[in-house]
């Protein structure tokens, strides 16, 4: 697959990417889901995940705990960006996912989150954009370094609800920044 010849695009999360999004997570190899650093001992149930993305549905822009972006190759939903601990205005927390292994290392993850990047910070009027993946997870490290991300620092924590606690690199977008490469994308 080239992924420059391919058709991508992203859309805000609809009630039909529920079923294929919590399928990613709830039917993911158990080995592939802890090298992203998720504890399999804190996975939703998926009536639990569907309550919590269903709600993301009807949340206007201020009120979102979790908004979602679906990645679309050829108008079919492969994979998605969302962002967490939003501070509506201030700042909010990136995660990407590509859903079936044989779309990752292919160039397709960078081009969806340059896609995602411009919508998150203008309908979450943001001012910064983080990313805090496992260090040990070189996927999502590599992209964010290529797509301009800072490198603020390694810490040892747990960085988000579904993880155990492990080695995290913080990333950061500035808004400034992000005017600065949007064009070299």
């Amino acid at each position: 697959m080239n992924p420059k010849a391919a058709d991508l695009s992203i859309r805000e999360l609809q009630t039909e990417d529920l079923d294929p999004l919590i399928a990613y997570w709830t039917q993911a190899d158990p080995a592939f889901l802890t090298n992203m650093g998720v504890d399999l001992t804190k996975m939703p149930k998926e009536s639990e995940w569907r309550a919590f993305l269903s709600k993301q549905l009807t949340q206007t822009y201020y009120e979102k705990e979790s908004y979602c972006l679906i990645w679309l190759l050829n108008n079919k939903a492969v994979g998605h960006s969302n962002i967490s601990k939003i501070s509506f205005g201030e700042n909010a927390f990136m995660h990407l996912h590509l859903w079936k292994p044989d779309h990752r290392t292919k160039g397709l993850g960078i081009q969806f989150v340059q896609k995602c990047i411009p919508v998150f910070f203008k309908n979450m009027e943001l001012k910064e954009l983080y990313c805090e993946p496992y260090a040990l997870n070189p996927g999502p490290n590599k992209l964010l370094q290529k797509i301009g991300f800072n490198f603020v620092h390694q810490y040892i924590g747990v960085p988000g609800w579904l993880n155990f606690e492990q080695a995290v690199n913080l990333w950061q977008l500035t808004k400034e920044n992000y005017l600065n490469l949007k064009n070299n994308w």
